[in-house]
């Protein structure tokens, strides 16, 4: 598989993450966010996950690892402050975090 091929799969793949979270959050939050943004949250849990080093952390008997979802919504309110995204409320934002989550988590029970 070539590296175009490669992005276009991760492409593929943020559409159903952001579709999945989408589906799960609730009536209110549902129309709050643009794509634009469900695809820049999903950049900066995807570098929580690179830089934190939570990825290379041992799973437990068994076989999960513990992953703090409220640094999750601060690593992503900070960063969004920062690059002058905007003030998001962490309340909401923990649901795309969750929705993100749950999604990875239907995608290894189909394994």
């Amino acid at each position: 598989m070539g590296l175009e091929d490669d992005f276009l799969k991760d492409d593929l793949d943020d559409e159903k993450t952001i579709e999945y979270i989408k589906n799960y959050l609730p009536q209110e939050l549902k129309e709050k966010f643009s794509d634009d943004e469900f695809y820049y949250f999903l950049d900066l849990i995807d570098e929580y996950y690179s830089e934190s080093g939570i990825l290379d952390v041992e799973p437990d008997e068994e076989g999960c690892v513990e992953v703090d979802l409220g640094q999750i919504v601060d690593y992503i309110i900070k960063e969004a402050h920062k690059d002058e995204m905007g003030d998001y409320d962490p309340e909401e934002i923990l649901f795309v975090v969750q929705g993100e989550l749950e999604y990875t988590e239907s995608l290894d029970d189909d394994e």
